[in-house]
């Protein structure tokens, strides 16, 4: 059963930048076809796709937040991050890790990031 678990730092300031972690355990993140996304959810708004690593390699982001956002990970650590800069007070949700594959999609538990103005 693989487990996702994001880290963060709960509170940042506006034209701050955030840095989650997405720690997998119990596959990895080359795993073949594994598709390791990003995904926030503000406070009474729907989910919104941040961006996703690939098993490959290739990053792929939303048009609306690629100017603002970088994701990376590290094979070694089995861990995919999450870079956002110039946070404004709207970019506040929780914020989740989450892994389609072969055997269907798991989601972390979610990180909540509250940025003050």
């Amino acid at each position: 059963q693989v487990q996702l678990q994001e880290s963060g730092p709960g509170l940042v300031k506006s034209s701050q930048t955030l840095s989650l972690t997405c720690t997998v355990s119990g596959d990895s993140i080359t795993t073949t076809n594994s598709y390791w996304s990003w995904i926030r959810q503000p406070p009474g708004k729907a989910p919104e796709w941040i961006g996703a690593s690939h098993y490959a390699g290739n990053y792929y982001y939303n048009p609306s937040l690629q100017s603002r956002t970088s994701i990376s990970r590290d094979n070694a650590k089995n861990t995919v991050y999450l870079q956002m800069n110039s946070l404004k007070p709207e970019d506040t949700a929780v914020y989740y890790c989450r892994v389609v594959h072969s055997r269907g999609t798991n989601w972390g538990q979610g990180t909540q990031v509250t940025v003050s103005s």
